[in-house]
Order: C-alpha cells, then sequence, then structure tokens
C-alpha cells in the first residue's frame, strides 16, 4: 500500500511540475485531449497503463 500511494504521490509532483513550468502547453494538451474522440483516447490510456506496468514489473524484477 506504501508503494502506491508513493507512486500517486510522485504523480501529482510530476503533473504538477508540467503546470508550472508550461501552463500554456498544458492548456493545449488538455484542449486537443478534448477534442480527441473518446475510443482513442481509451485506446491511448489503455497502452499507457500497459506500459506502465511493464516497466514497473522490469524495474522491480
Amino acid at each position: 500500500m506504501s508503494d502506491l500511494l508513493t507512486a500517486l504521490a510522485l504523480v501529482l509532483v510530476l503533473e504538477g511540475l508540467c503546470y508550472a513550468v508550461a501552463p500554456d502547453g498544458m492548456r493545449r494538451v488538455a484542449a486537443l485531449a478534448a477534442a480527441t474522440p473518446p475510443g482513442q483516447l481509451r485506446t491511448a490510456g489503455l497502452v499507457a497503463a500497459a506500459l506502465g506496468v511493464g516497466l514497473v514489473w522490469l524495474i522491480r524484477s
């Protein structure tokens, strides 16, 4: 459970840094995501999740 909370905290740190360093770029990314069809977003999310699981598995093994 501690590892999960640490990972979620790290996500918040990275996302916060993106908004702090490049707020206009993040606004453009959000607008682009809003204009992207749901199926395409779902596919990108599943691919990102699978890559994340794979990376965690490689790092932990």
